[in-house]
């Protein structure tokens, strides 16, 4: 954890995006390992707040949830206040209880989109987990089973016309691998063009995961 600390620490220090908060998001292909990586960024932030994308998402609505995340979520951190957001179900099939989503100093947001046009402009940072499709998708439909094949089959066609049509990663501050223990930090596609970020990084020659 000493380098997620390392990188937490410089997230932490930069400028806020999104009202007081400095709203992170943490994007690739679905089962590349964003939840994880996610909730071990939060862990050495000192528990930040982490929106799963999931949670907005919805089996008619894969990808439509931009309206849900500006009303319930951006526009309240925004003015310094909580989010509230209704979580969907995706045994039941509907919205479950709400949930508040505190503004903190950092706020971490993930799921496959999470770097989409319509998100970028609330960004402080935008991590990109570096794992092809291919190996990605057969990870997730490996975790989630036969029982999933159908939503998975339906799952790959639509993220496939998301990032053909709105890509996150040329936008990517930073590249994220995972490795048998850890991850390494590399400079994205957005750093390496020469934006001006705050974040520092270190880069280390790491086969791909």
């Amino acid at each position: 954890m000493d380098d997620l600390a390392r990188h937490a620490d410089d997230l932490a220090a930069l400028p806020p995006s999104c009202g007081p908060v400095r709203l992170v998001a943490v994007d690739g292909h679905a089962g590349s390992g964003k939840s994880t990586f996610a909730a071990r960024l939060a862990t050495a932030l000192g528990g930040a707040p982490v929106l799963h994308l999931d949670d907005l998402a919805t089996h008619e609505e894969l990808f439509g949830w931009t309206g849900r995340l500006r009303e319930q979520v951006l526009a309240p951190l925004a003015r310094g206040e909580s989010g509230r957001y209704l979580p969907y179900d995706w045994t039941e099939r509907r919205f479950g209880p709400a949930r508040t989503l505190e503004p903190a100093p950092v706020v971490l947001v993930e799921g496959v989109g999470a770097g989409r046009r319509a998100v970028r402009p609330w960004l402080a940072a935008l991590c990109w987990m570096e794992l092809d499709r291919e190996t990605s998708w057969e990870r997730g439909r490996r975790r989630d089973g036969a029982g999933l094949t159908g939503f998975w089959d339906g799952w790959t066609r639509a993220e496939e016309r998301h990032f053909a049509e709105d890509p996150s990663r040329p936008y990517a501050d930073t590249l994220v691998r995972q490795l048998p223990e850890g991850y390494t930090w590399l400079p994205g596609p957005r750093e390496t063009a020469g934006a001006n970020r705050n974040v520092t990084y270190r880069s280390h020659d790491a086969p791909p995961y």
